[in-house]
């Protein structure tokens, strides 16, 4: 299997030149991870994350994309070996990589993300998912309450290189807190204002939270976590018991792993 065979080619790009602001817009607006930087021959020239755009502190900033742009860990091009591909992907701590012709070619072609990888093996191969979900979760899983203050759990995520962590009170699962929503939250961009800023006080976690989170139970398969994980566009999953109580949490990256270790 090819990376041409199951990347997003329709990904959205941005320029240098554009505002920061507008790559935000975009990422908030399509949900995406990573948002390509591309020049005017359509030439790969960096990437910006959610986790970039949290450290603008103003909605009206006038920085460029080119300022805050990074240097991709990992590029892929459109005909290395997808399991290749993610293997690497895994070893990296990435999600999502941009794909470009070749090498030698830097044109942009789109992005591989983790969840076109497991969407497809769900489709075609899925009883390389037939483990119990109890088999590749994390169990020590890091947690923050709904009082924490936000800066405190986004200076918690940076330093340890999460994308999500999950809300607990009494200990019952009661919510998630992850890079998407802090900004989805209009009100809120953490830990960058200055004491004369706009937020004198960081917010708590319980005002930009997702409630409702979608759980499974430790009994479920593998790949039940991961069909939850591609329908509801989400990259944690928690495992909880009968009473709510959080045992661990599976992400993609879980998932992935055990898909390439079949192999």
């Amino acid at each position: 299997m090819r990376v041409t065979e199951i990347m997003d080619s329709k990904h959205p790009v941005t320029h240098g030149a554009d505002l920061a602001t507008k790559g935000r817009a975009l990422i908030r607006n399509y949900g995406l991870r990573i948002l390509p930087v591309v020049d005017e021959n359509d030439k790969l020239q960096g990437i910006i994350s959610r986790r970039s755009l949290l450290t603008i502190s103003s909605s009206v900033s006038p920085i460029q994309v080119k300022g805050i742009m990074a240097e991709p860990r990992y590029v892929t091009s459109v005909e290395d070996d997808a399991y290749s591909a993610v293997k690497q992907m895994i070893r990296l701590d990435e999600w999502c990589v941009p794909v470009v012709n070749s090498a030698q070619d830097k044109t942009y072609r789109g992005v591989l993300g983790l969840d076109n990888f497991i969407e497809t093996i769900i489709k075609t191969s899925p009883e390389k998912l037939a483990k119990p979900v109890t088999a590749i979760m994390s169990m020590n899983v890091v947690c923050c309450s709904p009082d924490d203050e936000v800066e405190q759990v986004w200076r918690l995520m940076q330093e340890r290189s999460f994308s999500g962590v999950p809300v607990v009170k009494k200990d019952k699962l009661v919510g998630i807190v992850t890079h998407k929503d802090l900004l989805e939250s209009g009100k809120v961009l953490p830990g960058f204002e200055s004491k004369k800023g706009r937020f004198r006080a960081s917010p708590k976690v319980n005002m930009v939270m997702k409630e409702n989170v979608v759980a499974v139970e430790p009994s479920v398969k593998a790949i039940r976590a991961a069909k939850v994980m591609i329908s509801k566009d989400i990259g944690h999953v928690p495992v909880t018991d009968e009473k709510g109580r959080l045992l661990g949490i599976v992400d993609r990256e879980d998932v992935a792993r055990l898909i390439v270790k079949r192999e």
